[in-house]
């Protein structure tokens, strides 16, 4: 199983989407600071996630997720 998934940043209120095999690790991951991309705006708050059975659709989610049309939908989820 693999995750796609939104965390909101505390402290810019900003949102990044990921994806990941196991989501509770990376949460704290993101948390601790040791994420590059992430690492000067933890902590964070998982606001969204979705199961993908295989590597390849997380992916295809997370790039959709990027896009207008996903920001969109995010938007109008959470």
């Amino acid at each position: 199983m693999y995750f796609t998934y939104v965390l909101r940043s505390k402290v810019d209120g900003k949102l990044y989407v990921g994806f990941c095999k196991d989501l509770e690790t990376r949460l704290k991951q993101h948390n601790r600071g040791q994420v590059k991309s992430t690492k000067n705006r933890a902590p964070f708050v998982l606001i969204y996630y979705e199961a993908c059975l295989d590597i390849t659709k997380a992916v295809n989610r997370e790039k959709y997720f990027k896009t207008g049309f996903g920001r969109y939908f995010l938007k109008k989820r959470i």
